[in-house]
């Protein structure tokens, strides 16, 4: 199931576990980043949370949790190579996994129809 935010993250859920990124959208918003600061893994989050936080040439942004939940992983490689993030931030590119406190929440997200329209 992939779920999208009005803040810009996609979540791919499987068993409760989401896997979280920035969308095209965003990295094309952004430009090229230069650095990635991602949570800490066992840190519990709570819906609209900062997350993590990206910086590229032009600004720098806050990445926010999108549901209740506790970091089981996080995705180091883009930590030593933001690059990896603008090449593929839907795949190769995700920032942390998140065990959902509640994963029927994630219902209420927005699907890919719904967050297309608002990025129009």
């Amino acid at each position: 199931m992939l779920k999208y935010t009005e803040d810009h993250e996609w979540l791919s859920i499987a068993d409760g576990i989401a896997t979280v990124g920035i969308t095209n959208h965003a990295v094309e918003q952004l430009g090229d980043l230069v650095f990635v600061d991602l949570p800490q893994v066992g840190a519990t989050l709570a819906r609209n949370d900062s997350a993590a936080t990206v910086e590229s040439v032009k600004a720098a942004s806050d990445v926010y949790c999108p549901l209740d939940g506790e970091v089981l992983e996080v995705n180091e490689a883009i930590v030593s190579d933001p690059a990896v993030v603008n090449a593929d931030p839907q795949g190769a590119g995700w920032f942390y996994k998140l065990k959902l406190a509640n994963p029927a929440e994630a219902e209420a997200l927005m699907d890919e129809a719904a967050y297309l329209a608002l990025v129009g």
